[in-house]
């Protein structure tokens, strides 16, 4: 074997590690488990994953540019804040994304496309019948990503996956002022886009998009200014 081949490999073997980092990582602070202002001990994770500081790094690296890691003036390193100022432009632009992804996909869809939406759908509905909160949030967001990429914009399907990754975090607040059960409704209003999509109906696809996306807003709003807050250090 060559030194070359070893070099590869060994950048495959680095790279497996990042990703392993960062997907774990990612998720326990978008599902809480880091909560906001945790601190990040590079030292602590090393120990925990088994690898060098490294790929450590290089997986925070990815996370501070998504936003959910900074670096403090100190050097050390934390959890992201929720940014509550910020609330209100997520907010358009969350709902903008719902509209746009859903009428796109009324015009440009497959029957492939149709394929996927109902799995992603059928998957969504099981983590509402079991009330499995976490489940819950990744099975909506895969749905909505089904929407987006049977929209044939890779821009806006971009843009749109972004925006429900950031949103998993107030989503998951939500879901705990509630003690994890989300109303089935939301079963039903999928079924309404799907239905919307199928036929092809752009206006409707449109409209069932705006009213999802801002009932959400709503009621993540209501939760905000409640006067018993939730117990949780942000």
């Amino acid at each position: 074997m060559t030194d070359n081949d070893t070099s590869q490999i060994t950048e495959r073997k680095r790279g497996s590690g990042v990703k392993l980092v960062y997907d774990l990582l990612r998720d326990e602070i978008l599902d809480l488990k880091l909560a906001p202002g945790s601190a990040i001990d590079e030292v602590q994770l090393a120990a925990r994953f088994g690898m060098s500081r490294t790929p450590i790094r290089e997986a925070l690296v990815r996370l501070v540019g998504e936003g959910l890691i900074e670096t403090l003036p100190n050097r050390s390193t934390m959890v992201s804040n929720i940014d509550f100022l910020g609330m209100p432009a997520y907010f358009d632009a969350l709902v903008l994304m719902y509209r746009v992804t859903t009428r796109l996909a009324a015009q440009h869809h497959t029957v492939n496309d149709l394929i996927i939406i109902r799995e992603r759908q059928a998957e969504f509905s099981a983590a509402v019948a079991g009330q499995d909160a976490l489940e819950m949030i990744s099975t909506n967001a895969d749905f909505h990503s089904a929407i987006a990429a049977a929209g044939r914009n890779a821009y806006y399907a971009s843009f749109f996956d972004r925006l429900l990754g950031e949103g998993r975090r107030m989503l998951r607040l939500y879901y705990q002022s509630y003690d994890d059960r989300l109303p089935p409704r939301y079963v039903d209003e999928h079924e309404e886009i799907i239905a919307a999509v199928e036929a092809r109906d752009v206006a409707a696809a449109d409209q069932l998009g705006k009213a999802h996306g801002e009932q959400i807003v709503e009621q993540i709003g209501r939760l905000l200014t409640r006067n018993d807050r939730l117990d949780i250090d942000l």
